[in-house]
């Protein structure tokens, strides 16, 4: 009797295999993979870096409108979601940095807007992002007298540049050195009368209060900060800014970055992206 041969498989196509899926799988792959990339963008804006545009010439010449920044969130220790924990930082804000941070944007009366520290305003109150340089430290006596800054009762050191600044309305300003402690950078002053920038500006001497932190544009003159609306506290600082990573001569929100118009018309600032935000060498004298 002869024996039958056991049947042979046939070869299976396993390439072929995985290629066959469902269109439902193919789909959830796909949402699953933007799942993930959205996911560690924010968590990236969130705990390590964050963009910030600059709208407005409160900090000319230092930054110009249009600019678009970094901020380290590192740095001063990012915040926990939902929380007011912050996690650890590496060092504590220093006389100098040039700072986002959060105010209070109340309504009032008038139908506007009043600018308040966060922690002083009601709970239900607008937040918006400011960007300013750290002047005055917790225990510090702040004054601006005559278009100077004096810390605890000493003027900061001030050296012209004799050179001249020009903004979008055609104003030009004196330029100048400033020595803030170890930190060395730029200011402007108003060439219109000063007795009625002081009447606006001038009010009396500020004692910083602990736990917070007295904020100033460099365009001196011309900048809503800690002189009109007060102090800030570390729980509202985003961190300091510390590169640019892109600036053109256009004054909008970020949906003006996808404006192809922009792209073609308006003036890109090629030397100014990628420079770090940081004050400069001390100068002697």
């Amino acid at each position: 009797m002869r024996k039958e041969s056991p049947p042979v498989a046939e070869p299976t196509n396993v390439a072929a295999q995985e290629g066959e899926g469902s269109p439902f799988g193919a789909i959830l792959d796909q949402v699953v993979t933007l799942v993930i990339a959205i996911t560690i963008a924010l968590a990236i804006r969130h705990f390590l870096v964050e963009p910030f545009r600059i709208p407005s010439g409160s900090m000319f010449p230092t930054l110009l409108i249009g600019d678009h920044l970094f901020v380290n969130k590192v740095a001063y220790g990012s915040k926990v979601p939902f929380t007011d924990w912050r996690l650890p930082s590496y060092r504590e804000p220093q006389r100098g940095d040039v700072v986002v941070f959060e105010v209070a944007r109340p309504g009032n009366r008038m139908g506007g807007r009043d600018i308040k520290p966060v922690d002083l305003a009601p709970e239900d109150a607008p937040r918006e992002d400011f960007v300013k340089r750290l002047v005055g430290m917790p225990g510090d006596r702040v004054a601006w007298r005559g278009g100077r800054v004096y810390i605890n009762d000493v003027p900061l050191a001030i050296q012209s540049l004799n050179s001249q600044f020009v903004d979008e309305s055609g104003v030009a300003f004196d330029v100048s050195w400033e020595d803030l402690g170890d930190c060395r950078h730029a200011i402007l002053d108003d060439p219109r009368p000063r007795r009625a920038l002081e009447s606006r500006l001038d009010r009396g001497t500020w004692v910083v209060e602990p736990g917070r932190y007295f904020m100033m544009g460099d365009n001196r003159d011309n900048s809503n900060d800690s002189r009109g609306w007060g102090t800030v506290r570390l729980e509202e600082m985003k961190g300091p800014a510390f590169i640019l990573y892109w600036s053109w001569d256009v004054n909008g929100n970020m949906l003006s970055f996808f404006n192809p118009v922009n792209w073609f018309q308006a003036e890109k600032r090629w030397d100014r992206v990628f420079q770090r935000v940081r004050c400069k060498e001390k100068f002697a004298g």
